[in-house]
Parts: structure tokens; sequence; C-alpha cells
């Protein structure tokens, strides 16, 4: 009789798990996620404020309670007579305050206590899967899905990789303060998903100038991003939120792979140009794309700009960025948003919104969160020409990318309501593209 050795046996279980549950559900691996509940739907939630210095952009809402609005600093909130959330230049979301009409009040009450439930359940977690690690400086480390716990505070000097795939789980329980140096990062590979990994710290979370943090922060104290840091995930904090000229985004699939250098071959655009309307359509599925920051030779850097105008990447310096340009500046033609003779801020785009138009008019395919070409970029730069809200300036302050990421479906969006296009779903299909045409 024919006999399996243990080998064979592991492979044919494996294999059946693969082919009855899937892929992500055999592979996932560490603790249970963290439920967040109604305070998931912030991006920032905050008991004591929220302020920001410099340019800074938000994509996600932000909500503070029982500290009222005045307590949310910076933002240039412009809040309508009797409305529930006001709305500001720097955030393509909605910011909410308890002072605001109803139901606000009781959503904020419920999502600070939401807020604070998940912080108990986060700092309660039991059988870590490493204790101490690092005596607390965790710099260079490539750490697996699990559950990792200090009883003092947590130093991250230089990067630090999160190696999983899409469902896995990582909990830091932190006892004291965690700080992010500058330059540092929290780089996600394999398919590790923001939205997944949850920092649980009792003191207060720094993240560094120009850092790239990944992760929901579930801080019991303040939260602090320095100087053009970026946080993808969320910041949801017991006591204040600070902000200087940084990049918070939502955790999505797409925003959230911030990953390590890896070869990288473009895949070929996949389009569709006959479907029943924009918001039924279901896009194709879509390669995932590194975001890694690039280096500061990389041609589209140049200027100042956020994002390179090459690659649609991240530039790591972003120094000349704060500053405006003059109204003189040679530089500063219509359409560009930051000189080409100074690589200052420029202040102004007009003249730009027909030129951007003649270009977008032309598309001939349909354009949707995840695509990534060069007409992602010519939308990009007729919303941001068009300026027909938040969204709209929200996407200028970070500069045009070739991505369509969230921060552009809310201003397709923004754009398809103000000039009564139904339903405003920021997909950017033939209903919009016949109206631009006609218009």
């Amino acid at each position: 009789m024919k006999t399996f050795n243990k080998v064979s046996v592991t492979v044919l279980t494996i294999s059946l798990a693969l082919g009855l549950f899937g892929i992500n559900s055999a592979i996932a691996a560490g603790p249970s996620a963290i439920n967040l509940g109604s305070a998931g739907n912030f991006t920032i939630l905050s008991k004591t404020g929220v302020s920001t210095t410099g340019v800074t952009s938000v994509v996600g809402d932000i909500g503070v309670s029982p500290a009222q609005a005045t307590y949310i600093t910076g933002f240039a909130l412009d809040l309508s007579v009797g409305s529930a959330y006001s709305t500001s230049p720097l955030v393509a979301g909605k910011v909410y305050a308890p002072g605001y009409a109803d139901p606000t009040p009781a959503n904020l009450t419920s999502a600070i206590g939401a807020m604070e439930t998940a912080y108990t359940d986060g700092v309660g977690r039991t059988n870590p899967t490493a204790t101490e690690l690092g005596a607390g400086n965790i710099a260079g480390m490539t750490l697996a899905p699990g559950l990792y716990k200090w009883g003092t505070g947590v130093t991250i000097s230089t990067d630090v990789t999160l190696s999983g795939s899409a469902n896995d789980v990582w909990i830091f329980q932190i006892a004291q303060n965690l700080n992010v140096s500058s330059g540092a990062g929290i780089l996600l590979s394999g398919g590790a998903q923001a939205s997944n990994v949850f920092w649980v710290v009792a003191g207060q979370t720094t993240i560094g100038t120009t850092a790239v943090f990944n992760g929901i922060i579930l801080d019991q104290t303040a939260i602090v991003l320095n100087t053009g840091a970026t946080l993808n995930g969320r910041a949801l904090a017991q006591s204040a939120v600070t902000l200087d000229s940084n990049s918070v985004n939502a955790p999505t699939a797409a925003s959230s792979i911030v990953s390590i250098p890896v070869a990288v071959t473009t895949p070929t655009q996949v389009t569709t140009t006959s479907y029943s309307g924009e918001s039924s359509y279901t896009p194709p599925a879509q390669v995932a794309y590194i975001t890694q920051a690039d280096a500061v030779n990389d041609s589209g850097c140049a200027f100042g700009n956020k994002f390179s105008t090459v690659t649609g990447r991240s530039c790591v310096s972003q120094a000349a960025s704060t500053n405006m340009a003059s109204a003189t500046d040679a530089g500063c033609i219509p359409g560009n948003k930051f000189s080409t003779v100074t690589g200052k801020n420029c202040g102004s785009q007009a003249g730009a919104s027909s030129a951007f138009g003649q270009q977008v008019r032309n598309f001939a395919k349909n354009l949707w969160k995840g695509t990534r070409d060069a007409d992602v970029k010519s939308l990009q730069d007729f919303l941001v020409a068009q300026n027909k809200g938040p969204a709209a300036q929200a996407l200028a302050n970070i500069t045009t990318t070739t991505y369509f990421g969230e921060m552009t479906l809310a201003a397709v969006a923004e754009y398809q309501a103000s000039v009564g296009i139904s339903p405003a779903s920021g997909n950017f299909g033939p209903i919009t593209r016949a109206y631009i045409s006609s218009h």
C-alpha cells in the first residue's frame, strides 16, 4: 500500500484550504482586528481639538467632541446656517463639531465612545507575539503579523517594514510614547493594509518631519505630526491632534500601500468604453502600484512638488512648496501649480480651465479609482482649474499626479454635483465626458 509522507499531506492540506476558502482567508495571520465602531467614520477624531499650520491635506472626515468648533483651528471652516457639518479647503470630506445641527452632536458622542472602547480593547489584548522587542527600538526591523507589547515607549529611527497579506493584522501596545524620527517610515509589503495596523499608545505619538506612517493610531493622549509628515490611516486621539503641512489619508486598498522598493512592471491600462452609467460600473481588478517615496533626484520631483509629475509617486522633499511665488514670477504660466523657474507655489492658475477642458473633452475612455495614466493628470488639472469646492482645492494642495485616488474621486463627484450630473458618483465616464464635450 502506498503511503504519503508528511510533506505531501501538508501540501495537500494547504491546497484544499486555498481551493475551498480562497487565498486571503487561508493566509490571514495575526490577532483579530480592533473594531472601531463609528469612530471608523473619521480620519481624524479628537476630544480636545485639531489644529494645523501650513498647507495640510486631509482626505476623509474630521470630528471633535466634547470640544467645540472653536478648537478646530487653521482649517478656515465654512459653516452654512443650520448645517450639520462645515467644510474646509484643506479637507476632502466634512468637519463635525458638537454645536452643529442634529444629528451631529449625538453622532459625535457615539464616535468618541467607540474610540475609547476601541482603545480599551487594544490595550487589553493578551498573548503577545513578542514583548519589549528591541528594548523599545524597532528601527530597521521587518515584523510579521502579530501582537507586540511594550511596557515602555517605542522609538522608530529608521524604516520599519510590516510584511504580510491583505487580511493580516498587527497590533502594537505601547505603554508610553511613540516617536517616529524625521524621514523614517512605517512601510507595508506583501499586500499589507494600513486599515489592519493598530498603534495603541498610552503616551503621545509624534511623527517626525517628512516621515511616512501607515496605520490607525488609537492614542490615549495626543498625536503630533511634524512638518511634511504623511499619515495613511486614522488619527484617533483622546486629547488633541496637531498638524503642520501634512498629508492625512483615510486608509484604503489603494492609498495604504507604502511599500519597500521592488522591481515593478507597469501593467497595460484596461479601459471600457460602454456601460450604463457612472454609478453602476464596476471597474476591472487593478494591480496595486508601489508608492514608495522617490529618490530626491526624480526628475518629476522638481520645484517643490509633493508628488512626482513623472511617476506620480511621493516626493521626499517638499521644502519649496511652502513658499508662494510673486505675481510676476515668469515660471507661473497658466496652469502651473509650481513655478518652473523658482519652484515656488503659484498662487493662481488663471486661464488654465479652458486649456485643460480642451484636453479632457477629447478623452475617449473611462477613468475610475485605481486608474493610473497621463489622462488622470489632465483630469486632475481640469478639476483644480474649475475649483468647484474643497475637494478640488485639496487636490491642488498636493499637486496633481497620474493616480486616480480618493481625492480625485471626491473632486470629480464635487464637479458632477456642481453642474447637475446625477448621480454624482465620482466615476469619470460617458455622462461626464458628454457634458464637458458639450460645454
